[in-house]
């Protein structure tokens, strides 16, 4: 398999924005299935558990290889859903490119600007933009665009399509929701879907005299006298990222038509070299449900997202050495562990052994496999670039480097690994039995591998295990009683609460424990400086919003990393410590905490440095006494008619929620805080919003749309968790909502009161 042909895309986007459906027409297309399956019947190829078909959302993400002319897209489905975007971080860790979706009735929505932060953060290098469900009644390709820049998406967003809603030009007129075809403006043709979804090709003429003559579209066809002209801004727009081109346009003679001239195989070599380097954001159309577009998409995944030797690489010569990531890992009931893998460098192979570095672990490749979705294919070595899954390896958790034993010392580095989000949510797990308690934590333990994002702890004698949300904690319980078979009870769900560092100062704390070692008294000395972090200062995602510093102050990476070193030891007794407060029993955040200095005995075995510095940071804590409470808050979209926004929004402010904005425009930023507005719409061509005839309607007009109002607000998730059930009745049950995670935020002292007697603590 050549490099140069791959592309490891994920597919990213808001819940319900069509991912899946998308995914399910590039299978169609290329002939990997004879006939497609939809969310609605779930039936479709990579949503294959029972919850996703059950619910009609996916839930993990799904690799599948697809071949398509002469490259191998190796294609990630993931979740929309914030509850599960462990999922899109690890899926965004291992892609060169990809494919964000928008709902072209909505526009950018709150989850959108989440995914496309995940990319920003990994480094994801290339994207495109398809904005789906332009057959939709209210769909606006020109309102689309225009949100991708008033959401900070990217400020230099280029269509290179136009919509055709109809052939007909009277249906223009009566404002008829639809998409029949997209002009190409880069290779200059029109693509027609006909009612059965064959598609056609059409060349468009190069002159302003063969427009007369050209059938397909006739001269009353208001999308017409737009086609030259968005095809001269295209060009301009492109040439300010190329010198070349730039020169080769003012070469060109003064006629309106010259651009059409343009060889389009020279426009897709400055495409593709200013889409690698992120100077521009190719924006594409279409229906997913109707394969509208879906071909065009894919020739331009091909053609424009970065190959794995389009990014920084390892130099790939003649027995190159291993080098691989582990970006997640999965139980199967038949095939045992199975650990999906990016090849990062060299070439692995059936019954190789290789060395988990960041456990220090040699590790047997029993299998290799290219899975498609829920079936596998067996093969006998994964390549550079390519993405496949691992069966045999007993160690390895989402997020670990895998090299060859025989590798340089250099080689042996740690790949950046992969950040679980923060737990916002708990409930307790019972076993039915004392016989139960032993599978019950063996299969916590199984699944707090396959999702990193479940955090299990034990509190005064009683499993917890933390999620990022309440459905995430219902599937947690789902795969539990299905996939593992344990026999449990959930107890009552309650948030994941955070404390800070308390105020009180003590002169007198010990820097020293005393302990028994081999029969003789030992002293280990561990001085660490703590204090909470300042306003301005960012905590550390890897520590749970804390910051960990070593003796030269460099940020501490996770203790997993430092296997058989004094600082893994200390660092472990610092995440031991901060895992539960000798104070409220509640996980620690929001600290800043350095390593100064550490001694050990000579003869002491280094293992007592994890117990000496969590005893004694734990004793600086309970001096401090108890500190802020923090609490997660979640950030909403609310869209209720206009005679249900009294009660809505005052609903939310007896809830402690904060309203920042009424309206139908999104002015959060992923965070939830007002953004400082949007990058400029100078410069950048917008289609005309009359070429999507049913979302470009005046919004002042009779209609159903006229009636909805959206409420922004910022609430505390623990007031939140029954919402749907109060909205049903706030809104006669028209209402609907969305929710993401906005962080944690310090609570009053009355309500740090509350949540102390909830937990038992006051």
């Amino acid at each position: 398999m050549d490099p140069v042909q791959v592309r490891n895309i994920a597919l990213v986007a808001h819940i319900d924005s069509g991912k899946t459906t998308l995914t399910e027409s590039i299978l169609l297309k290329s002939s990997y299935l004879s006939s497609r399956g939809t969310v609605d019947t779930g039936s479709t190829t990579t949503d294959f558990l029972p919850a996703e078909r059950e619910r009609g959302i996916t839930i993990q993400s799904a690799s599948i290889p697809v071949k398509w002319k002469n490259w191998t897209f190796n294609l990630i489905d993931t979740p929309g859903h914030a509850d599960f975007g462990m999922e899109v971080e690890s899926a965004s860790r291992v892609v060169d490119g990809a494919v964000v979706l928008i709902d072209s009735v909505e526009g950018v929505e709150a989850q959108t600007k989440g995914v496309w932060k995940q990319l920003d953060r990994y480094g994801v290098p290339t994207r495109i933009m398809f904005l789906n469900k332009l057959d939709r009644p209210g769909a606006s390709f020109g309102a689309s665009m225009v949100s991708l820049l008033s959401n900070r998406l990217h400020p230099h967003p280029l269509a290179l399509v136009l919509p055709i809603a109809s052939f007909d030009p009277l249906h223009y007129a009566q404002a008829e929701p639809g998409i029949q075809g997209l002009v190409d403006l880069v290779k200059w043709q029109v693509w027609k879907w006909d009612m059965e979804g064959k598609v056609s090709r059409h060349p468009l003429p190069r002159d302003d005299e063969a427009f007369s003559g050209f059938s397909l579209l006739p001269p009353s066809h208001p999308i017409l006298p737009h086609l030259i002209p968005a095809r001269t801004h295209l060009l301009e727009s492109l040439s300010m990222f190329s010198e070349e081109l730039m020169e080769e346009l003012l070469g060109l003679p003064s006629s309106p038509t010259a651009y059409l001239q343009v060889d389009s195989s020279s426009i897709l070599r400055h495409l593709r070299k200013a889409t690698i380097q992120n100077e521009i954001l190719p924006v594409f159309g279409g229906s997913a449900m109707k394969d509208i577009g879906t071909d065009l998409v894919m020739d331009y995944i091909g053609e424009l997202l970065a190959s794995p030797l389009d990014v920084p690489h390892d130099s790939q010569v003649a027995n190159a050495p291993v080098r691989m990531l582990a970006w997640k890992v999965a139980w199967d009931k038949k095939r045992g562990w199975m650990t999906f893998v990016r090849v990062y460098s060299g070439k692995v192979t059936r019954q190789s052994v290789v060395l988990n570095t960041n456990r220090n672990q040699r590790e047997r490749v029993s299998k290799l496999l290219l899975l498609y979705a829920a079936e596998a294919e067996e093969v006998d070595e994964l390549p550079f670039g390519s993405v496949g899954v691992i069966l045999g390896l007993k160690y390895t958790r989402t997020g670990d480097t895998l090299v060859s034993t025989s590798g340089p010392a250099s080689n042996r580095s740690v790949l950046r690994d992969i950040t679980p989000p923060p737990a916002v949510i708990a409930a307790s797990i019972i076993p039915q039995s004392h016989s139960d308690l032993e599978p019950v934590q063996e299969a916590l333990s199984a699944l707090s591998r396959t999702d990193p994002s479940v955090r299990v702890d034990v509190q005064e004698g009683q499993i917890l295990a933390h999620g990022m949300g309440a459905l995430h904690l219902e599937i947690v319980e789902g795969r539990l009683r299905d996939e593992w078979g344990v026999r449990f009870e959930l107890g009552q769900r309650r948030v994941s609460y955070r404390e800070g560092l308390g105020s009180l100062t003590s002169p007198s704390i010990s820097n020293v424990w005393q302990t028994d070692s081999g029969g003789k008294q030992v002293a280990v000395l561990v001085t660490l400086e703590v204090r909470s972090l300042e306003p301005d200062e960012k905590g550390d995602p890897i520590w749970d919003g804390n910051v960990i510093l070593d003796e030269q102050g460099q940020p501490c990476p996770s203790p997993d990393t430092l296997l058989g070193t004094p600082q893994a030891h200390i660092f472990q007794g610092i995440a031991s410590a901060l895992s539960n407060s000798p104070n409220s029993s509640l996980a620690l955040s929001h600290l800043y905490i350095k390593l100064v200095d550490f001694a050990l005995p000579t003869g002491t075995p280094i293992s007592l440095l994890t117990g000496a510095t969590a005893v004694i940071l734990r004793n600086r804590i309970r001096d401090a006494g108890i500190g802020p409470i923090l609490e997660p808050f979640v950030r909403l979209k609310i869209t209720v008619t206009e005679d249900s926004l009294g009660k809505v929004v005052k609903d939310v402010t007896e809830h402690g929620g904060e309203v920042l904005d009424l309206g139908s425009g999104a002015t959060l930023d992923a965070d939830g805080d007002e953004e400082v507005g949007g990058y400029p719409e100078d410069g950048v061509y917008i289609p005309p919003l009359s070429l999507s005839p049913s979302g470009s309607t005046d919004s002042g007009s009779s209609g159903p749309y006229r009636l909805k109002r959206s409420v922004h607000a910022l609430a505390p998730l623990s007031k939140m968790l029954d919402y749907s059930n109060r909205l049903r009745a706030l809104s006669g049950g028209h209402g609907v909502f969305e929710m993401t995670n906005a962080g944690f935020k310090e609570v009053s002292s009355m309500r740090k009161l509350e949540i102390l007697k909830e937990i038992g603590r006051a």
